[in-house]
């Protein structure tokens, strides 16, 4: 069975670039433009890893994370930030996130970012 990323981002091709990329290594991608209802969506999707835009608007990337690492159900996902934030390490630690990916990133790192991440 393919593992499942979701992919949070504002823009579109950000998300199909990333989509692109993910399917052809074998993963299940779904897409979002806006993490309001993170959790439902987590509940709806069951993802194996999320990778999150810090810079998501309205809720933003850092209060995304904070919300489904306090969630009893979501709390064990594995969210991956990724932004052109030059802080995005130290953000990346104060919100307990998983792993950070800055922005421009290189494909291969993606790729492995991702895979080291889903064999944990």
């Amino acid at each position: 069975m393919k593992k499942c990323i979701l992919i949070y981002d504002d823009s579109q091709d950000i998300l199909l670039l990333c989509k692109a990329i993910l399917e052809a290594t074998n993963y299940q991608i779904e897409t979002m433009l806006q993490c309001e209802n993170i959790i439902a969506d987590i509940d709806l999707i069951k993802p194996d890893l999320i990778l999150m835009d810090l810079w998501i608007p309205k809720i933003g990337g850092e209060n995304a994370v904070r919300l489904v690492k306090s969630d009893p159900v979501a709390g064990h996902i594995p969210i991956i930030l990724f932004s052109a934030d030059s802080e995005i390490e130290k953000i990346t630690l104060k919100v307990k996130a998983n792993g950070y990916l800055k922005k421009p990133f290189d494909i291969n790192t993606l790729k492995e970012i991702i895979k080291n991440h889903l064999q944990n």
